[in-house]
Order: C-alpha cells, then structure tokens, then sequence
C-alpha cells in the first residue's frame, strides 16, 4: 500500500494581485514542476500553523493564512499526497527561495500557462478563474 503524505500550499497573493508560484529544484521530488509553496504537516500542526511554519523557514518571510482554496489527493508513482491550499497574505518580508531552482510572482492568466505539480492544478484552476 502506498503511504499518503499530507501536505499543504500557499497561494500568496500581493497589492498587484499576482500570485507567487516556486520551481522544484532538480535536487527534489516532482523536479522542475511549478508549485504554490508550502510543505508536510508535522505532528501535532494544524494545517494553517504547518503553512506558517514552512513558508518562514523555506522563504523567510512571515504569511497570515486565510481561506482554504482546494483540498485534492492526487496518486503519485510512489505515493499519494493529499495537498490543501489556502490563500495567504504576506505580513512581513519578500518571499526568498533556498531550496527552489526558482520563482516569480504570476497572474491568474499567467498562472494556467506554467507547468504545475499535479496535486497542484486544481487550486490552479480554482484560483485561475477567479475575478479580482
């Protein structure tokens, strides 16, 4: 049986209404695969405080969680992972990758044209079609 791994992701949205999206480093899983950022829940961690915790130590930048976008389980090869989006609004500090090959901040329309995780393209999708 394979093991399912709950994971979490930030849709952070700045005052121009684009959104930050991160490339998988060639040295992770899903490699060169866009995603909204974020990481597993540790024991113990609400959804929200995994999100928090995980955007400051990978981007070093502090994130207030909001509503929760998308909740998918996408079948990977070895595992299932079950991904909940949130939207975000960053508090304080910019977004800086240490593990990412690369990022950028995106629009709705530009978000459907990179190539997503696919646990990811729901919230995409979801998110892609909203007015602002």
């Amino acid at each position: 049986m394979k093991k399912t791994v709950h994971v979490v992701g930030a849709i952070i949205e700045n005052e121009k209404n684009e959104i930050f999206c991160a490339l998988r480093s060639s040295e992770m899983t899903l490699a060169h695969y866009w995603e909204f950022p974020g990481g597993k829940i540790e024991v113990g961690e609400t959804p929200e405080q995994a999100l928090e915790r995980e955007i400051q130590e990978e981007f070093a930048c502090i994130i207030q969680v909001r509503a929760k976008v998308e909740d998918t389980k996408y079948e990977y090869e070895n595992v299932i992972v079950r991904l909940e989006t949130y939207k975000a609004k960053l508090v304080d500090g910019q977004p800086t990758a240490s593990e990412h090959a690369a990022t950028k901040w995106v629009t709705r329309d530009e978000l459907t044209q990179l190539n997503f995780a696919p646990a990811d393209v729901p919230a995409v999708e979801r998110i892609a079609k909203e007015e602002k």
